[in-house]
């Protein structure tokens, strides 16, 4: 895999990859980071190609996305800290 681009963005670090045949826009902000893949038989066969698709309105909808992930990892580690607190104590009848 290797960097062929990216787009500037003033929050996000947005990166564009190469792997056998297949192009994939990466977007990271702090702890977390998504990936979107592409097919080069759906006629996209450039980094031109990708930065068209990844335009304001996809790069807003990848915004909406990252909160939603970190509400989910904090949900998990709460539901996690629970779960332990519970395996700590022993039960008195």
């Amino acid at each position: 895999m290797r960097i062929v681009g990216d787009i500037p963005h003033p929050t996000l670090k947005i990166t564009l990859f190469l792997h056998d045949s297949k192009y994939s826009a990466k977007f990271e902000s702090g702890l977390y980071e998504m990936t979107y893949k592409f097919r080069s038989g759906d006629s996209i066969d450039s980094v031109e190609a990708i930065k068209a698709i990844v335009d304001e309105q996809f790069i807003g909808e990848a915004m909406q996305t990252l909160p939603k992930m970190h509400q989910q990892k904090l949900q998990a580690i709460e539901r996690w800290m629970m779960a332990k607190e519970e395996e700590e104590f022993d039960e008195i009848i």
